[in-house]
């Protein structure tokens, strides 16, 4: 069971909620996007949100600033936190711009939203879970995606829900967080989207 819940918890990390926003959005749009503009926008946003930050956590590693990749303590959390938000400024001004999709600037305006959020909290040594964060991003963005589109994506939006279950059970099994930080991760990821929805909604 154990190994079970530890991979629910790599399979659903933080680390994939930019990425898979993105493709959800192509995936749900019904507005014509050619291929340019789908490999413009996923292939540099993996680059900047997945394979920059394994390598700076290698680097944080070795260099002794991060203990292990669960990163336990609040302090931990910070540098990874500093670089996710410097590569999401990198994407809401480098990436996007070039291919301008206002549902997804939004996205990412809500995940830096709550990026800052997190690494507020942290300075008040609460260390709240950030994969519930990602998961209530993607959730809410799923629901707001199907208003704005008039789309009937209920399964999706379903099995989101039950996957977000999935990644708090595993969390709480692992003891990686109490209900409490699971909860206030959820609602930042949940109200950081929620806020950007007048923008584009």
């Amino acid at each position: 069971m154990r190994f079970f819940f530890s991979f629910i918890s790599y399979l659903f990390h933080p680390l994939f909620v930019p990425i898979g926003g993105t493709i959800a959005y192509f995936l749900i749009t019904p507005k014509y996007s050619p291929l340019e503009i789908q490999s413009g926008n996923i292939l540099p946003i993996f680059i900047l949100t997945v394979i920059i930050p394994i390598v700076s956590y290698l680097i944080l590693k070795n260099l002794g600033m991060v203990s292990t990749i669960h990163m336990p303590s609040p302090t931990e959390r910070k540098y990874p936190l500093y670089i996710h938000i410097i590569l999401l400024f990198m994407i809401l001004y480098k990436v996007i711009p070039n291919n301008y999709i206002v549902e997804l600037y939004f996205f990412f305006v809500g995940l830096l939203g709550a990026a800052f959020a997190c690494l507020l909290l942290l300075f008040f040594n609460l260390k709240v879970s950030m994969h519930l964060a990602g998961m209530g991003a993607i959730l809410m963005y799923l629901i707001a995606l199907s208003i704005h589109f008039e789309i009937n994506i209920i399964i999706a939006i379903s099995v989101c829900t039950l996957i977000l279950g999935l990644v708090a059970t595993s969390r709480i099994y692992l003891k990686a967080h109490s209900k409490s930080e699971l909860v206030v991760g959820l609602f930042i990821g949940l109200l950081c989207q929620l806020l950007t929805v007048k923008f584009w909604l």
